[in-house]
């Protein structure tokens, strides 16, 4: 992290505020991309009276404190998560700016956490990873692999085979031996676009430690008379998590060829915050 100069402040915050922008942004992508609508047109809108809301009551964060979490004209109650997925992109913005700070490596890696916070609310609505982020994702993250200094194209092409190919191979195994489907699609690329991002030694720890906190976190999550699923993306995005708490390689007990280099790890990191916060959603 670089030393909290007035000019690292002033930079952190500008980018804080452009997180919370792009957050805004994510919240329409959230709600619109699944219903296969526009994201670009029309307006923004309550959902409810559908009146447009005008520039000033769209003020990320602000104003839905101001308006008190309700429409301006219906008053109806305007969900919460809207001003959270506003923050909490800004504050992954912020945390990836003060650890990579002026390099290629940080705009790449923005990209990277707001598909992430993305994918991690849609498939909690509606328990799908849509091909129309998550095959851009792959084609992004492996494009991203020239401009990192500490990525190379082979490690990016390893990490889309690796961990689309490792996914695949545990649904087609579990698929033959219980005639059941246990994992969508949507899964398998998107832990092909973490491997084109990330190279492919973050792929095999991912598998290993969202195995085990899926367990724990099945055991919560899973609605019992209904036997709901639980999207395999909260157990991958927890992984991430349980990286940064144990981020020396000899406390996650890592054979040494899957080690990360420095920049990978750093940046493997970086995304951990995404879904660990929408558990209670």
């Amino acid at each position: 992290m670089p030393p909290m100069t007035p000019f690292i402040l002033s930079s952190t915050a500008f980018v804080f505020i452009l997180g919370a922008v792009v957050g805004s942004f994510l919240n329409v992508c959230i709600f619109r991309i699944p219903a296969g609508q526009s994201i670009v047109s029309p307006r923004s809108r309550c959902p409810r009276c559908e009146t447009p809301i005008r520039w000033y009551q769209n003020i990320p964060l602000l104003s839905w404190l101001l308006l008190g979490g309700k429409c301006a004209h219906c008053k109806t109650p305007i969900s919460w998560r809207y001003p959270f997925v506003e923050l909490l992109t800004a504050l992954l913005f912020a945390g990836i700016f003060l650890t990579f700070g002026f390099q290629p490596a940080t705009p790449i890696y923005w990209i990277m956490a707001a598909i992430l916070v993305t994918v991690t609310f849609i498939d909690l609505d509606h328990q799908i990873i849509p091909d129309v982020i998550s095959l851009p994702g792959i084609v992004v993250g492996f494009l991203s692999s020239f401009f990192i200094p500490w990525m190379t194209w082979l490690d990016s092409l390893m990490g889309i085979i690796a961990g689309g190919g490792s996914l695949l191979l545990i649904a087609l195994t579990y698929e033959f031996l219980t005639k059941k489907e246990g994992m969508g699609g949507g899964d398998i690329k998107l832990l092909a676009m973490l491997g084109a991002f990330l190279g492919w030694q973050a792929i095999f720890p991912v598998i290993f430690i969202s195995s085990m906190v899926g367990t724990a976190v099945g055991i919560l999550l899973i609605d019992r008379a209904a036997l709901r699923p639980v999207p395999i993306n909260y157990n991958l995005a927890l992984a991430r998590e349980r990286l940064e708490s144990g981020a020396r390689r000899a406390t996650l007990k890592l054979p040494r060829e899957l080690d990360l280099k420095r920049g990978q790890f750093r940046a493997y990191l970086m995304v951990n915050l995404t879904p660990v916060m929408t558990l209670d959603l």
